[in-house]
């Protein structure tokens, strides 16, 4: 598995730099930095510092994740479900934690708050046409595949 430099930048020394909780994972697990603890109310959506920003590569772009368990144990998920960090951002990576569930929940300095993949991407030319080429499935939208 080829490997790629990212750096990145201590905004405040208390930042834990992200790390991958396993030799196979694709995200790497990000944490808060806060003076004290982070109390998000049910229903509501708090911006979590990370003290952290970073220069993504050239045709990269990062993408912030929810963590599963802590969206399925505590209802804590980001607000804008995947957050995107374009390679051209050199501000603060902060993460827009919302409550779904129906307790106060409470974020701690140091705790895993999302997780930050580095994927490439694809830069389209759109070109604007008068018709598109036909398809089996066509125009079928939501649930509209495996119904035959």
């Amino acid at each position: 598995m080829p490997v790629y430099p990212v750096p990145i930048q201590r905004l405040d020394p208390r930042a834990k730099l992200p790390a991958y909780g396993s030799a196979d994972a694709a995200g790497a697990d990000l944490y808060a930095l806060a003076d004290d603890p982070v109390e998000i109310a049910p229903g509501t959506t708090v911006l979590i510092h990370t003290g952290l920003a970073a220069a993504i590569p050239q045709g990269c772009v990062g993408l912030i994740f929810a963590r599963s368990g802590l969206a399925s144990k505590q209802g804590l998920a980001p607000a804008n479900k995947v957050g995107v960090i374009d390679a051209d951002y050199r501000g603060e990576i902060m993460v827009a934690l919302h409550n779904h569930s129906q307790e106060t929940r409470t974020v701690q300095h140091g705790d895993r708050i999302a997780q930050l993949a580095i994927v490439p991407y694809i830069t389209a030319d759109f070109q604007e046409r008068d018709t598109l080429d036909e398809t089996d499935r066509g125009a079928g939208g939501f649930g509209s595949t495996g119904t035959r």
